[in-house]
């Protein structure tokens, strides 16, 4: 059987005041925006287009972080470092509320899975690059 793997990018955008790009989804609650990268493309031009389809804002990757796996799961999730160059706030059915919050604010209302800890471990930069695998 041939192995079946999810690859996602996301992008922890930080503006020019150091606050955070999150969106609220239906499901999740708040988070970076990001989702799986499809066939054919890089993982670079999948954090900017998931970035601008949930939030409407067009980003510039500035930093691979690191990897997350999800073992039970087969996801690897990539992260990258960004930082906002066009576009303007939208919601869209995947993102209810979007917003960019000052650090403190953005960690407290993340609260999906280990969504904070990846959020933090890109802001460390001592940590990068880094390799997290984990089971959910």
């Amino acid at each position: 059987m041939a192995p079946k793997h999810f690859i996602s990018a996301a992008a922890i955008v930080l503006n020019e005041r150091n606050e955070i790009l999150l969106i609220k989804g239906p499901d999740r609650g708040w988070e970076m925006p990001g989702g799986v990268v499809e066939e054919g493309e890089s993982l670079i031009n999948a954090a900017i287009r998931e970035t601008k389809e949930e939030s409407g804002i067009d980003i510039e990757v500035t930093k691979f972080c690191g990897v997350f796996q999800n073992l039970h799961q087969s996801i690897c999730n990539t992260l990258f470092l960004g930082r906002p160059i066009g576009g303007e706030l939208t919601t869209t059915p995947e993102s209810l509320e979007v917003g960019f919050f000052p650090i403190e604010v953005a960690l407290e209302k993340v609260t999906w899975g280990n969504f904070k800890q990846r959020i933090e471990y890109c802001l460390n930069e001592e940590l990068h690059p880094f390799y997290v695998d984990f089971r959910l």
